[in-house]
């Protein structure tokens, strides 16, 4: 992977940009220290590495106006962070660069039960969202793998998902408004605490955005009603295309379950060693959650056990208490935890027509075969967001870049079944380069042009989203 050469004018002016920077914040908001700044020299992508010029964690939108302000004018790279979760490189910094984070910023501001929205600061995590609400039965709807950890100014910037994604959506459709500090220190408000903004639906342009056009310091988020009950059903097949065959056939019977989830037989048994969850010994598996009154889930598992029977499982198991629920629920949430106690591996993030999903196996095991590295599959089936674990060992010499040669065939796959390259880990600097993939010249540069306008200088998250090939006049850093 390149990375663009550092600008040796902007690091012999390192002592004079700090200095700035510690006067327009409290003391231990800025960071030097070489041995501390190893801390925010990776993201969760940590095949990549690189210490950053200076980490600065401001505590309020102010802070980041004056922080960014001085890096304009300075002319320094600013890399947005929120927790660090990224499994796509897209906190990771340049040598040149300041780390902006987030993490001291995790007041909840404002809520509405009334009109159901929570307006909170963006360090804030994922689950600490739900959790200002929930005495109250209210709850917020996406929810990644990593929402213990996860910030909101990620899930922002990565447009993320969830198991529940399915019924709820993602962070697109469960966001409001935003405050936005642009990288020349301008403040503006998108959005707000209503359905629809008037005006173009610039909050649209910015969740997903990666931290490419400014950085997000508060979010108005819509919350809503825990439901009456929930309840799963656990199948299995002695195939990962019949369980695909399965989720493609849900769907078209116009069943919206809150949660579709897929593990193959690797990931089964790594998941019920770790957990303990009791699964059955099997090719594949899914969890398929519905919500509602008692009557309305079992009408909906009724349908649902109905139309997984035709396709002969080897087990199907209703849930018939809320312990129950939890323990198939255990390993399922543990996956890529579990996974990374008996191997190294890459999680990849590319999404596909669920009808394409028993193709997209059959393909995946094919490409596997090929490489000779096995591949393990969790994911949210009901979306077709794919999260192939390609397992390998980081120890042994080529084994790395054999891996990311096949995770790039195996987006490259969904791409070509009529799906993307991601589904809500983003690009970063993992899937930079497959980018023109997907998109032709004309349409990255409509992209481009959009960061233009809010980032003239492009220096916000050098090097991510686009390949460097075809960005490296805007940004007037020639490629190595």
């Amino acid at each position: 992977m390149q990375m663009p050469t550092p600008d040796t004018a902007i690091l012999s002016r390192r002592a004079a940009v700090l200095r700035r920077l510690a006067a327009a914040l409290p003391e231990p908001a800025l960071i030097s220290d070489p041995a501390a700044l190893r801390t925010y020299e990776c993201d969760a992508l940590t095949a990549y590495r690189c210490p950053p010029m200076a980490v600065v964690l401001p505590g309020s939108t102010q802070e980041v106006s004056a922080c960014l302000r001085i890096c304009h004018e300075e002319g320094v790279p600013v890399v947005p962070r929120g927790s660090g979760t990224s499994l796509a490189g897209g906190a990771l910094p340049t040598a040149d660069s300041i780390i902006l984070g987030v993490s001291r910023m995790t007041e909840v501001l404002e809520t509405s039960l009334a009109d159901r929205i929570i307006r909170v600061q963006t360090g804030i995590t994922n689950l600490s969202v739900s959790g200002a609400v929930e005495d109250d039965g209210f709850f917020y709807a996406p929810d990644p793998s990593s929402q213990l950890a996860c910030a909101i100014a990620g899930n922002i910037a990565m447009n993320s998902g969830g198991a529940h994604c399915l019924k709820y959506g993602v962070t697109t459709n469960n966001l409001l408004g935003v405050t936005l500090v642009l990288m020349d220190g301008t403040v503006v408000e998108i959005g707000g605490g209503h359905m629809d903004a008037p005006g173009l639906d610039l909050l649209s342009v910015i969740c997903g955005s990666e931290g490419q056009l400014g950085v997000v310091t508060e979010a108005m988020l819509r919350i809503l009603p825990r439901p009456e009950g929930a309840r799963p059903v656990l199948i299995g097949y002695d195939s990962s295309e019949t369980a695909g065959q399965c989720v493609s056939d849900i769907i078209k019977a116009g069943i919206l379950p809150v949660a579709i989830e897929f593990m193959d037989r690797p990931c089964i048994r790594a998941t019920d060693e770790f957990s303990g969850a009791g699964y059955p010994d099997c090719e594949a598996m899914l969890i398929v959650e519905v919500e509602g009154s008692d009557p309305e889930i079992d009408e909906q598992l009724g349908i649902i056990s109905q139309i997984a029977r035709r396709l002969d499982p080897v087990e199907l198991r209703v849930s018939g208490s809320a312990e129950e629920s939890a323990r198939i629920w255990l390993g399922r949430k543990s996956a890529f935890g579990a996974m990374g106690q008996i191997n190294d591996y890459i999680c990849l993030d590319g999404t596909i027509p669920v009808s394409e999903l028993p193709a997209m196996l059959r393909g995946i095991a094919d490409l596997s075969g090929r490489y000779g590295l096995e591949v393990a599959n969790v994911f949210h089936a009901g979306d077709g967001n794919m999260h192939p674990l390609i397992l390998f060992d980081a120890n042994a010499d080529g084994e790395l870049e054999k891996a990311e040669e096949l995770g790039a065939e195996i987006l490259t796959l969904c791409v070509k079944v009529g799906g993307c390259l991601t589904g809500e880990h983003g690009v970063g600097v993992e899937k930079r380069d497959l980018m023109e993939t997907q998109f032709d010249p004309a349409d990255l540069e409509a992209q481009m042009r959009v960061k233009d306008v809010f980032d003239p200088g492009w220096l916000l998250n050098p090097a991510k989203v686009f390949p460097l090939s075809v960005s490296a006049g805007r940004r007037g850093i020639a490629a190595e």
